[in-house]
């Protein structure tokens, strides 16, 4: 059996923790399994390496700064291959160029486009744990490129899908997907399982727990997902096509709070005015997400939507030299909270309790936004964390309503 296994930046933050991910890796090979491993950055590495990077150039190159992230894998994969080979395990460490991990050439949001497998089954064959960066590819211009935020876990499934490995597990900090953030929401509870498409919406909706393309990647080869803590070994969240053994209509509530609402007043009333609109910040890879458009009045209308709280300045400057309009306005006190269940797309009433649950706590509604499964409220971001209680509360998604 071909095992990944993938630890994050928590799992491998110090001497200790490097030592126990070693061990629960060797468990795993003297099963007699091909043992893949992928790692993020030790820690707060990452984060170091930008302030570094600021204090020379405070709008660095985003190649520059691709060159240099790789940095914290490499360290991550170089000590882990030293202890596995103190505690008697032949071990490998592989950086992108080494395997190769071959991506697109945008630098900061690289996608993957192949992996040459040779050299990892070569080492396999040779009984060896392989152990590679996360994060990092390269390019056609054999630059280093990183995948973005999270992008280690869509190493570990892309590495999973190209190797047909047998299962792909996610270490994180948490024992696996709750029904909520358990640091937010007392009662969470931990599911056994959820789908693919559930999961892609907790990870867009700001879950935390896996990065989006991981889970595109997962459901497109039909890589079986675990979610697991590295710090216990409690069964973790199975993340496959079909999970109907929840049986719920909504399987969790998740908040967003890195968002920022955009509102263009005022904008001409006639066609190819949201084209225009859009296209510009298109142009520049600014992703938007809720959009609103106003019935039109007096030969104006408006359009309000959301998108990260960074993109936010950028976007309303990119409009105001694209567009003709009376106003703009942005807010960043804003936050998105959801609720994502497989079961909503054949149950009537759902969004109508939602909205109830915030009634009965006060609270306004600035946006919605819905898909088959999943129902999306902008709020301000004051109030996330009694809307997410209220909310897993109304739907009794606790510990107690098992």
């Amino acid at each position: 059996m071909l095992v990944v296994k993938k630890f994050g930046g928590t799992s491998v933050a110090n001497k200790e923790r490097i030592y126990n991910v070693a061990e629960r890796c060797i468990d795993e090979y003297k099963k007699g399994n091909d043992v893949v491993v992928v790692l993020s950055a030790m820690g707060k590495y990452t984060d170091e390496l930008i302030a570094m990077a600021k204090d020379i150039n405070e709008n660095p190159p985003k190649r520059e700064m691709d060159m240099l992230f790789t940095i914290g894998e490499q360290m991550s994969v170089s000590l882990m291959a030293m202890a596995m080979n103190k505690l008697g395990v032949p071990a490998v460490s592989l950086n992108a160029f080494q395997v190769a991990m071959h991506t697109t050439s945008v630098y900061g949001n690289a996608r993957i486009k192949r992996i040459d497998s040779d050299r990892i089954r070569t080492e396999l064959e040779q009984r060896k744990i392989v152990i590679v960066t996360g994060f990092q590819g390269i390019n056609k211009f054999d630059d280093y490129t990183t995948l973005g935020r999270g992008g280690s876990d869509t190493t570990a499934v892309a590495l999973a899908a190209a190797l047909h490995a047998d299962k792909c597990e996610i270490y994180t900090d948490v024992d696996g997907v709750y029904t909520a953030d358990p640091r937010k929401v007392k009662n969470a509870r931990k599911l056994d399982t959820v789908t693919y498409d559930e999961m892609l919406e907790f990870a867009t909706l700001g879950a935390g727990v896996l990065h989006n393309r991981s889970v595109e990647l997962a459901k497109k080869y039909g890589v079986q997902l675990v979610v697991r803590s590295s710090l216990n070994t409690n069964e973790g969240t199975i993340v496959k096509e079909d999970a109907k053994m929840e049986k719920m209509i909504v399987s969790g509530v998740a908040a967003d709070t890195d968002a920022a609402r955009v509102a263009v007043i005022g904008l001409k009333d006639e066609p190819g005015v949201a084209f225009r609109l859009f296209n510009a910040l298109a142009q520049k890879n600014i992703n938007i997400d809720m959009i609103l458009q106003s019935v039109g009045r007096a030969g104006t209308k408006d359009i309000t939507f959301t998108c990260s709280d960074d993109d936010a300045d950028e976007a309303a400057k990119i409009i105001s030299e694209a567009m003709k309009f009376e106003d703009i306005n942005v807010n960043k006190e804003v936050a998105k909270v959801s609720i994502v269940g497989a079961g909503m797309q054949t149950n009537a009433g759902v969004a109508a309790k939602m909205f109830e649950a915030l009634y009965d706590e006060n609270i306004n509604i600035r946006m919605i936004s819905t898909s088959e499964i999943r129902v999306t409220v902008l709020i301000d971001e004051k109030n996330v964390e009694r809307a997410m209680n209220a909310i897993h509360d109304k739907f009794n998604l606790g510990e107690n309503e098992k």
